[in-house]
């Protein structure tokens, strides 16, 4: 980021912190029992990677109806982490801990998302009634 301007999507702390999240998320899928590698492992690096690219190609789309789809796509793949994530944890593939630590990155990304959005939104114009 130059001057505080926003030029990349890697300059958008929304993008950094969900891929701090997907690396939280590969690490700890790398403990995984190998007969979830094309299950449980695959879905959640999957979908972790989605939050980051649907981030990335929404600040490269051109207008802000397309920005926001893709927004709002990244927040779908964030629920869909969590949800893996409980499961991953009832199965007791993660500790209580691990699953503390990747759940409070998982909140600020949806924070951030949503302050993302918010933001975006605001750009559009106001319909006349």
């Amino acid at each position: 980021m130059e001057n505080g301007k926003i030029r990349d999507f890697t300059d958008l702390e929304a993008w950094r912190k969900a891929h701090e999240l997907a690396l939280l998320i590969y690490k700890a899928t790398e403990k995984f029992p190998k007969s979830e590698a094309f299950g449980l492992i695959s879905q959640m690096q999957r979908a972790a990677v989605s939050i980051t690219s649907n981030i990335a190609e929404g600040f490269g789309r051109q207008t802000l109806k397309e920005k926001i789809q893709f927004y709002y796509q990244a927040q779908g793949s964030l629920a869909e982490v969590k949800n893996q994530l409980i499961l991953a944890k009832d199965l007791n593939y993660v500790s209580a801990s691990e699953f503390d630590r990747i759940m409070d990155a998982l909140i600020t990304s949806h924070k951030l998302l949503q302050g993302l959005l918010r933001k975006t939104r605001s750009f559009l114009p106001i319909p006349k009634s």
